[in-house]
């Protein structure tokens, strides 16, 4: 008899817990939804787009200049073709237009003399983002301008490291497991699950990527573990939306007809616009569920312990 309530009082406390939490979850939702507003999301991630599209191809010269030391045949090519399944048409268009003009044969040369140049500009994307972020978390960044820049470089260098792997892994392709057995003594089990291992370890490193960005862009401190709600919201969304936009630019938008020689600039920000978004959104949500589970607060980085946590502003606590 007594077994049979104790574990009646545990399924209760359980029952508990998910009421809590599920309705910690909901507040977290409707608030983030109000942020997005309260925020003006829409124009940041205009903004952000604007600062993507001068980063994009100083980011993809970096990455063609560093795969070409990678021992693997046209691994930049297979990068392109991926980004392809991705990006509008005439976005693609326009990359496969300037990258060999840019590019030339002079690779190394990228690599070596104008690599400080190259990753500075490169980073100009991901110094927006920092300010944009302490937006969504409603941080004051009293950081120096030297170190938010020197941050944007490294995160630029991290997440274009986190993402390369998982290009690379998706390039592998799901018979990689069948060609290394042939070659290395290795499990037939290996081969077997590769076909699923190679998406999961593409798809983590992305999700990895973006939970690199809400942990150390924002002017805020949290657990690293805190980010992954809107990291894989983030990523699942921008996956969706991507295929969508593919699907709109190819049978229902001719930005070539609108305008002209421009249309694949302007696919290519309407594309970063919406994935400049959808990465605020997964922050916003990081930022409430962090201000739930902190009771309305979060703390700077910069302040000491004893410090006044940031508090939620007026809209927040009436909400």
């Amino acid at each position: 008899m007594n077994r049979v309530f104790q574990v009646f009082r545990r399924g209760l406390r359980l029952a508990y817990f998910l009421v809590v939490r599920l309705s910690a979850i909901q507040r977290s939702f409707k608030r983030a939804y109000d942020d997005l507003n309260r925020h003006h999301t829409l124009q940041v991630s205009a903004a952000l787009s604007y600062y993507f599209i001068l980063s994009a191809f100083p980011g993809l010269i970096l990455l063609s200049a560093v795969m070409g030391f990678i021992p693997l045949p046209a691994l930049f090519n297979h990068v392109l073709t991926l980004m392809a399944r991705l990006l509008p048409a005439e976005a693609m268009s326009l990359v496969y237009t300037v990258l060999p003009d840019v590019l030339g044969s002079h690779r190394a040369q990228w690599l070596s003399l104008g690599m400080i140049g190259t990753i500075w500009m490169s980073s100009s994307g991901f110094d927006a983002l920092i300010e944009a972020l302490d937006i969504a978390y409603d941080a004051k960044d009293d950081r120096a301008y030297w170190k938010t820049r020197l941050l944007a470089v490294g995160l630029a260098a991290i997440t274009g490291g986190l993402l390369l792997v998982a290009l690379v892994v998706t390039v592998l392709g799901p018979r990689f497991g069948d060609w290394l057995g042939t070659r290395v003594r290795i499990s037939n089990a290996f081969a077997g699950i590769w076909p699923a291992l190679h998406w999961t370890i593409a798809i983590g490193f992305t999700v990895l990527a973006v939970e690199v960005v809400y942990f150390l862009a924002p002017n805020v401190k949290q657990r690293f573990l805190a980010t992954l709600p809107g990291a894989i919201l983030a990523v699942t969304v921008w996956n969706a939306l991507s295929y969508l936009l593919g699907l709109y630019f190819r049978h229902f938008a001719d930005y070539n007809r609108t305008y002209g020689t421009l249309g694949g600039v302007i696919a290519m920000m309407t594309w970063l616009y919406w994935t400049s978004f959808v990465l605020l959104v997964g922050a916003e949500l990081n930022a409430e569920l962090a201000k739930e589970s902190k009771k309305g607060s979060l703390e700077s980085k910069a302040a000491p312990s004893k410090a006044e946590p940031i508090p939620r502003t007026d809209v927040d606590q009436a909400a």
